[in-house]
């Protein structure tokens, strides 16, 4: 019982302070869009008389105090309305979720390539720290992250597709309509447009989990644990997978979750690079053609995952490891 109240307590802070995240993303973004210009230009023009701008202002509300202004917002914004989009005349949550399988797709396969490869990759790493392999996989993984992600999506698109000729450069290819998603993970021509993005994104966190996994194996190989397995006579591959990765895990899966909101932010460039239509693309267009509530609404989403993705891995690091309910209850 002691357990199970701990891990509820656990649970409904973690639900409270997602909410009380969330409220202050959407308190920055009201900011934000009172800061970035009178919405009245963009819905009149300039070449209209100040009498009707005032009554206009009035009938929406833009003349109250800020903090009735504020009231608005929020309680507009619990019931999904964020506001119409300048340049679609839609609703700006239905423009943005009309965007959000592509990026989400490609952060799909951008954390695939580096679930693939860091995992075993850093694992080797430790395991067998002297050789030639590791250090030149340590090596690169310097290199990765040094490299800026653009310029390493101009790379591969130079060498993989004007050179070899064997990817497509840019778009996503073709896509089938699965009624609310559009998804091209489902044709070959879509996949193949998706790698050369998704390689180019995993860039940005496949040195950095590489270099985790390693640490993370290193220390697990240390204890008393992994000495008492090899005395059993268990092989080293069972006690590399089954007994230190397993320990090794947990910390990954927290840092992991971060990671994955870090790879929707840098979604931006790489969608650019690869004019992949994504909510990074559009968000881009909305900055140059001056769309502030669309812009106020990526920013709100983007928050949005960002809780949710951060949530989840702490009620995962919950499952994994009971005793994350009594450290969070201290």
């Amino acid at each position: 019982m002691k357990a199970f109240l701990s891990g509820a307590a656990f649970i409904g802070g973690r639900l409270l302070q997602a909410l009380l995240v969330m409220l202050a993303i959407l308190v920055i973004a009201f900011a934000v869009r009172q800061s970035l210009g009178d919405p009245l230009r963009e819905i009149m023009g300039q070449a209209v008389p100040e009498s009707e701008r005032a009554e206009l202002r009035r009938q929406l509300g833009l003349d109250a105090p800020w903090p009735v202004q504020l009231a608005g917002y929020l309680s507009r914004a619990a019931t999904g309305d964020l506001g119409t989009s300048i340049i679609y005349k839609k609703p700006t949550v239905e423009v943005v979720l009309a965007k959000f399988p592509a990026s989400f797709e490609l952060v799909l396969g951008a954390s695939l390539v580096v679930l693939l490869l860091a995992v075993p990759g850093g694992v080797y790493c430790a395991v067998r720290p002297q050789t030639f392999r590791a250090r030149l996989i340590l090596g690169l993984s310097v290199l990765g992250i040094s490299v800026p992600v653009f310029l390493t999506g101009i790379f591969l698109i130079t060498v993989f597709a004007v050179w070899l000729d064997w990817l497509p450069a840019f778009g996503r290819g073709q896509t089938i309509d699965l009624g609310v998603w559009q998804t091209g993970l489902l044709t070959r021509d879509g996949l193949a447009h998706l790698v050369l993005p998704a390689l180019t994104l995993s860039s940005i966190m496949l040195p950095l989990f590489i270099r985790l996994v390693r640490g993370a194996m290193l220390d697990e190989l240390g204890h008393d644990y992994v000495r008492t397995a090899r005395a059993k006579g268990a092989s080293p591959l069972r006690v590399w997978t089954v007994h230190a990765l397993r320990n090794a895990l947990l910390p990954l899966v927290a840092v992991g979750g971060l990671q994955v909101g870090t790879l929707i932010a840098y979604t931006l460039l790489t969608e650019t690079v690869f004019q992949w239509p994504g909510m990074g693309f559009l968000f881009l267009e909305a900055v140059t053609r001056a769309d502030i509530p669309l812009i106020t609404t990526y920013l709100v989403l983007v928050g949005l995952l960002f809780v949710i993705v951060n949530t989840l891995v702490d009620l995962l690091s919950l499952a994994l490891d009971p005793r994350v309910s009594l450290e969070g209850a201290r």
